[in-house]
């Protein structure tokens, strides 16, 4: 590796982006939000200033995020961040590191070329891709390598991935476009809809945190809102209850177990069996929803959970392969290879 050039994983996500530098570990983590001027394009703030803009910008400025169920819906702003995270962790300027790019496993090609071509264009000099299930599992300390079945569901900002793992691929695989922000705005439709109220997403979002779940807890709290009435337009405020506010999230949990089930009944018999011994390996910031532990297991009757770090598992796994970085390079060159045979 040239001197001072620094291999870097990245961990793209809708919610939030965290970078992993080689020997160093998770240097950075901050929101994927960009706050840019209307008329010039320009880039007023990245992160954690930007999403403290959402909500709270003139008409000239927007603060907005450039993905959307975990893969890039504005490319121009997309590089904009990337080239902006990549300078915080990689300040020579004229050396370019080489990246391994988490993705969600159900992207497609046109996706994946976007963010590849993103990434480049940010000032790497070479990037590979990673699929979020292998690298949540990878940081678990289990051994993908193995012919053992491991089950993963990765509950991120804009995607749940579910997967079964072995011998270090994916054996069977769930993508939904059904993540965190999808519980938000489940919270902040509930609120309009029920009680004719609007509410913003920082709002909405402080609500799961404070009171959503996915099943009854010992205790349950309660939590006041205030936003705009819609019928008055004057500020107001109602209380949620957790019984309520878990209703309004039900549909959304309920579709990332139902995924997890799908993946389950498409599973070899074998590797059932290994996933019915080790149980179900929970990651991403979704995972985090009170309760949703104990409803994957509840409902699939396999003990479900959390890894040990589940917001920062995908890139710390990612990190690992940055070790074989080169072995990385002659895979996906093999595997390009065996792509194009198939197609002529």
């Amino acid at each position: 590796m040239p001197f001072g050039v620094r291999d870097i994983a990245i961990d793209l996500g809708t919610a939030n982006t965290l970078v992993y530098v080689r020997g160093e570990g998770v240097v950075l983590s901050e929101p994927s939000v960009v706050a840019t001027d209307q008329r010039t394009g320009e880039v007023h703030a990245v992160g954690i200033e930007a999403k403290r803009m959402i909500g709270r910008t003139p008409a000239t400025i927007a603060a907005i995020r450039p993905l959307r169920h975990g893969v890039i819906a504005d490319f121009e702003v997309t590089e904009a961040m990337l080239r902006y995270f990549i300078g915080r962790v990689h300040r020579r300027r004229f050396s370019h590191p080489r990246v391994v790019m988490c993705a969600p496993s159900g992207v497609t090609d046109v996706e994946r070329r976007a963010v590849e071509e993103a990434c480049l264009a940010a000032g790497a000099r070479q990037m590979h891709l990673s699929e979020e299930p292998s690298a949540a599992v990878a940081d678990a300390g289990l051994d993908i390598a193995e012919p053992t079945g491991r089950l993963v569901v990765d509950v991120g900002g804009g995607t749940s991935e579910v997967a079964v793992i072995s011998l270090g691929g994916i054996v069977v695989s769930e993508s939904l476009r059904v993540g965190g922000y999808e519980l938000t705005e489940a919270i902040a439709t509930h609120v309009r809809r029920a009680h004719n109220i609007a509410i913003g997403e920082t709002t909405a979002e402080a609500v799961k945190f404070q009171i959503g779940s996915a099943g009854p807890g010992e205790e349950e709290d309660v939590a006041e809102v205030r936003g705009r009435h819609l019928i008055s337009g004057l500020p107001s405020t109602v209380v949620l209850s957790a019984e309520e506010v878990r209703g309004a999230l039900d549909d959304s949990v309920q579709a990332m177990v139902d995924a997890v089930k799908t993946t389950l009944e498409a599973t070899p018999p074998e590797l059932a069996g290994d996933v019915t011994n080790h149980g179900i390996v929970l990651a991403g910031g979704g995972s985090l929803l009170q309760g949703f532990a104990e409803r994957v297991s509840e409902e699939t009757g396999i003990h479900a959970g959390l890894a040990e770090s589940p917001l920062t598992c995908v890139v710390v796994g990612s990190g690992r392969a940055l070790e074989e970085f080169d072995t990385l390079e002659r895979t996906s060159a093999s595997a390009t290879r065996r792509r194009s045979r198939w197609r002529r």
